[in-house]
């Protein structure tokens, strides 16, 4: 296992070396990124081992700015000479590259000072033979859980931990030691002519906050059995409630069309959407990244600006874009430190526990599965393929698949009528289950 301080120490003297390396070739400007790690994955199907993998990796990339020509190149080779080779790759290419009055690094005054602790590492000491047991005791907790359990598509244990350092000119040196671990189970149950699959896991930085092998398993079947004689719907107009585990991707939706790049490159559907109501006035998203042992939680982005609490949508409007400094520059606007995207996005609930969210629809489409993509993120049009289950009198009547539910990511957002309070908090989007009024769902 990593010496965490002792790795964090060499490579942020080697992020020192190879900036004043840089500045030696005349560079205007330079940053990097650093990362290092070491993890093992293990598979198991039907109580065998599948796949067993360990893995270390490292690697370095570095941009060089001269004026305003750009050069960036990486390696996995962090010796000296490999190094060198990176550096001088960089600089060739920022020689025969166009300028761009917007590059370079964010500015100085931006970048993080007081970088607080965020409990984000906590590796897990754990042998191969003890993942082991670990995947296959959650296997057999779903195969045990019911005879229609009849087989296996595998559960697995993963874990990986390490550190990142990002630095650049300016002088910032920052780094960020983290820890992942995965816990996963999917069976097949079978019924008649009816065969069906479904799958449960958990995600954390600290295996304290991970549920049990046990407990992930009989999840997995329970959600499995559920699948069985599923149906297919008539085509019709319904409420359909997101569960919490896809909820996040209509958020996402929102966040690649608030995004710097697509706002600059005129591909959103929400173009110009600042100052727009685009919720219901009750629809709150606001970004939290210093949480501690979060998932998104970070002190800086990407650029080794400071990151902030802030909101993107108050009160139903959208008060700010998601920027680092390129998209900023272009827009004329300040970097959010969104360099690299979001750091922990909560969505306020409207305070409905799931069970009050189907009795609140009382009739329509819990959907939850997605499959495939159809969205287009110029104009918001919307068509996915989903499954889950058809509710009447706000109870689950059976379960639903082989359906394409559709609209139009605008016309979604004004028709969301409560979010509830079933947080999902194994993704940086943090949102409870999402319903909305109506939406088209195409059947047989």
């Amino acid at each position: 296992m990593l010496d965490i301080k002792q790795t964090e120490n060499q490579l942020k003297n080697l992020a020192e070396d190879v900036l004043k390396k840089a500045k030696s070739k005349g560079v205007t400007a330079a940053e990097l990124n650093i990362r290092k790690g070491e993890g093992m994955s293990t598979e198991v199907r039907m109580s065998e081992v599948e796949t067993l993998e360990y893995n270390r990796d490292q690697s370095l990339s570095i941009t060089v700015y001269f004026d305003k020509r750009r050069g960036s190149a990486s390696t996995a080779d962090l010796s000296e000479k490999a190094i060198e080779d990176s550096l001088d790759a960089a600089c060739r290419i920022a020689k025969y590259t166009s300028e761009d009055e917007f590059s370079g690094l964010a500015d100085a005054d931006l970048m993080a000072s007081d970088i607080p602790n965020l409990d984000l590492y906590h590796p897990w000491e754990i042998d191969a033979e003890e993942a082991i047991q670990l995947a296959i005791a959650c296997e057999s907790a779903a195969l045990n859980a019911d005879e229609k359990i009849t087989n296996s598509d595998g559960a697995s244990v993963n874990t990986y931990s390490g550190t990142s350092i990002y630095a650049n000119s300016h002088g910032f040196i920052g780094s960020q030691a983290s820890s992942r671990h995965h816990l996963y189970s999917s069976v097949i149950a079978g019924q008649g002519d009816s065969m069906v699959t479904d799958a449960w896991y958990d995600v954390s930085r600290t295996t304290s906050q991970l549920d049990s092998p046990e407990s992930i398993g009989k999840t997995a079947a329970e959600r499995t059995l559920k699948r069985l004689d599923a149906r297919k719907l008539a085509t019709q107009e319904a409420p359909v409630l997101y569960d919490a585990q896809m909820a996040t991707s209509l958020i996402s939706h929102f966040v690649g069309a608030i995004s710097g790049r697509s706002q600059y490159q005129k591909a959103s559907f929400l173009l110009g959407a600042l100052g727009e109501t685009i919720f219901p006035d009750f629809v709150h998203l606001y970004e939290r990244p210093y949480l501690a042992q979060a998932l998104g939680s970070s002190a800086y982005d990407n650029e080794g600006v400071a990151t902030r609490e802030q909101d993107f949508v108050k009160d139903g409007v959208v008060t700010n874009y998601l920027l680092g400094s390129y998209a900023a520059r272009k827009l004329g606007m300040e970097t959010t430190a969104n360099a690299g995207g979001a750091h922990n996005l909560i969505l306020d609930s409207t305070g409905q526990n799931f069970a009050e969210l189907l009795a609140q629809m009382d009739k329509g489409f819990l959907v939850t599965e997605l499959m495939g993509s159809s969205v287009n993120m110029v104009t918001g049009n919307y068509s996915r393929g989903a499954a889950g289950f058809w509710i009447e009198n706000g109870e689950i009547q059976y379960a639903v698949q082989e359906v394409t539910i559709a609209g139009n990511l605008n016309d979604m957002y004004q028709q969301i009528i409560a979010i509830g309070n079933d947080i999902n908090t194994r993704s940086s989007i943090r949102t409870g289950s999402i319903l909305i009024e109506k939406m088209m769902i195409a059947g047989s």
